[in-house]
């Protein structure tokens, strides 16, 4: 009879996104951990994102305003608590604002394989409710979307 798996006390909560990267790790942790080269990737397709302040250390703040096609303007605020260059970055994440109540925690993981790397999102939402909120909306593509344009950005920084 098989053993029956404990999942984790957040699986309800849980988002994961993965993704093989064309590029080394330590370009994709650059392109992520780099003020000018995030702001040329990150967000869905046809969205914008302005830094206004990016310190990638445990306590260091990320704050950027992530706009859409239509002009409506997410400020948001990452806090990291954990940075392990070039495997990992744990923070929470929400918007630019002290102890917002929809602020979640993600853990992005780089894992070499070969020239490429794996990159991995564990978002854990506060409740059940907030996590098929995002769901609803399209989050896991949206996430997608935003894995892919580290994909094309990385590959574009690869010596010709």
């Amino acid at each position: 009879m098989p053993v029956p798996s404990n999942p984790s006390p957040t699986a309800d909560r849980e988002l994961t996104l993965s993704r093989v990267v064309s590029a080394p790790r330590e370009l994709v942790f650059d392109a992520w951990t780099d003020p000018v080269h995030v702001a040329q990737w990150w967000g869905p397709n046809g969205f914008s994102t302005k830094v206004h302040q990016m310190e990638v250390k445990p306590g260091g703040t990320w704050r950027f305003l992530l706009t859409g096609p239509d002009g409506t303007e997410w400020p948001s605020r990452i806090t990291y608590r954990e940075v392990v260059r070039p495997e990992r970055l744990v923070y929470r994440h929400g918007s630019d604002v002290d102890n917002d109540p929809e602020a979640f925690d993600v853990t992005v993981t780089f894992e070499a394989q070969g020239q490429k790397t794996k990159v991995t999102m564990l978002t854990i939402l506060p409740s059940v409710e907030a996590c098929e909120r995002v769901k609803s909306f399209g989050a896991v593509e949206l996430g997608q979307q935003t894995l892919a344009k580290l994909d094309a950005f990385a590959q574009s920084q690869l010596p010709r």
